[in-house]
This record gives structure tokens, C-alpha cells and sequence, in this order.
């Protein structure tokens, strides 16, 4: 073998070819309508091609297919500063920098096709996968107004994320005026909501509860839910910190920008 491609069928050649010229240094070796050759050149990465979906060129049966459960790995060098540069840059880190027991150093980002890529580094000898002494043990998060966004329909204040400190969870409240409802929508992730004062009205799944004040509400990944108040509410939700959104006749992923 001499050279590797990775074909993607996605929605919208352009916002993809554009993510991975801007964040992870591809180039435009080919393009045209619905089209996109990309490389990075000299280095070990796969050559990229994309493809706009119901193009001609693939075979009928492909058309329309795009990649579920994909992942596509890239074993870089400095993982730490490449994060770093990344969110600088503002790209779409979708799971914060973890270590695995095993040695892999990894982190995310999702494309606005919902192409992940997972950049990975593997720790050696003298390289430790572990935390050392140094350190710190414990992390004390003061929320402020700049951790606050506001909606039509609630107001979510971010409490731990990993832009704040966390590495696995985040953690934030919603406030919800009387009568308002938010989106229908699904999360990639679990999610536990405790209701600290007034009542929501949860439907998930076709299923219809009323959650009251001291009250916690799990709610599943992938499955389809809508909040209601019908009184004034607060909450207190707890993710894991790269779970992303997906609202029901689109093929996008949002992330939360509270919880990032």
C-alpha cells in the first residue's frame, strides 16, 4: 500500500472541507461541485475526500448513506498544546483532553457535518499516563455572569466544564420563567436533572412526568425530549462534558455552550 483515503459522504462539502483546512492543516489538492480533494502533504495522515450526498458518482445504493459511529483518529505529537491551539482557534473541541489506563492520551472535535476526529497521542516510559503530585486535588468553581447564556426560553448558568477546570462532567442550572417550553431535541449523552424549586413537565420518549422541587429526572441519550414550566423553575444538570444536541429534522450536532 502507498497511500490511504478516507471518502466522507456528508451534507455540506464546503463547512468540512473549510474545518479541516482551518483547524488541522489540509489542503485543497481537488476541487468541484460537490467535491473536495484534501491532503496534508508529506506527513503520515490520510488523504480526504468529500463527497455532497446524492452525488452521481457514487453507486445509487451509497447515495444517500452517510457514516454513523464513525471516527476518524489522527496520532499526533504534543497533544496538550495541540488542544490548546485548537480551542484558541475555536474549533469545536466536542470531548476535552482524558487519559486512558492503557496509555492513550485523546480528545475530539466534531465537524459541522458531525464528522468526529480524534486526535490521539500514546504515552511513553517516561511519559506517565497518570496525574502526578503536582497536581491539584480539588477545584473550587465560582460561577459568574460571563458563564451565563440567555434563551427565549431559559437561562443556563455553567458551572463545571472543562473550560472551567472539569475533565469528565459538566455541570450547570436553568432557570425557566412560568409557561415556557424549550426545544424538542436529543443529547448524545445521559443526563440527570434535580429539580431545586418549582415544577417542569418532561416529556421524553412519548412519556409525560411532572418533576417537583427535590425531585431527580434521568434522562436517556438519542431519545427525543421537551421541558414545559408550568410553574417557575430551577434546575441543577449533570453530563458528561461531550455531549452534543441534535434537533429533530436536521443532521447538525450543537454543542452547549455552557457546558464546554
Amino acid at each position: 500500500m502507498t497511500a490511504s483515503t478516507l471518502s466522507l459522504t456528508v451534507a455540506d462539502v464546503a463547512a468540512s472541507r473549510d474545518f479541516f483546512c482551518t483547524h488541522l492543516g489540509y489542503a485543497v489538492a481537488m476541487a468541484a461541485d460537490g467535491f473536495a480533494s484534501l491532503t496534508r502533504g508529506e506527513d503520515a495522515a490520510a488523504d480526504i475526500v468529500l463527497l455532497r450526498r446524492g452525488s452521481e458518482v457514487l453507486p445509487a445504493e451509497q447515495r444517500d448513506r452517510q457514516a454513523t459511529g464513525l471516527i476518524f483518529a489522527l496520532t499526533v505529537t504534543g497533544i496538550e498544546a495541540e488542544e490548546r491551539r485548537l480551542r484558541e482557534a475555536g474549533a469545536p473541541v466536542t470531548m476535552p483532553l482524558r487519559e486512558e489506563p492503557w496509555g492513550e492520551r485523546l480528545f475530539q472535535l466534531t465537524d459541522p457535518n458531525g464528522i468526529v476526529v480524534q486526535l490521539v497521542e500514546w504515552a511513553t516510559p517516561d511519559e506517565p499516563a497518570q496525574k502526578t503530585e503536582e497536581d491539584p486535588a480539588m477545584l473550587v468553581i465560582t460561577p459568574t455572569a460571563e458563564n451565563v447564556t440567555e434563551s427565549p426560553n431559559a437561562r443556563m448558568t455553567g458551572l463545571a466544564a472543562p473550560s472551567r477546570g472539569s475533565t469528565e462532567l459538566s455541570t450547570w442550572t436553568v432557570a425557566m420563567e412560568a409557561g415556557r417550553s424549550g426545544p424538542e431535541h436529543s443529547v448524545s449523552r445521559e443526563q440527570v436533572w434535580t429539580v431545586t424549586a418549582g415544577v417542569l413537565e418532561v416529556t421524553c420518549g412519548g412519556r409525560t412526568e411532572k418533576v417537583a422541587a427535590g425531585q431527580t429526572l434521568v434522562l436517556p441519550p438519542e431519545v427525543l425530549r421537551q421541558v414545559h414550566a408550568p410553574q417557575a423553575a430551577e434546575v441543577h444538570v449533570a453530563m458528561r462534558a461531550d455531549g452534543v444536541v441534535r434537533v429533530p429534522g436536521t443532521e447538525d450536532t450543537r454543542v452547549l455552550p455552557w457546558a464546554r
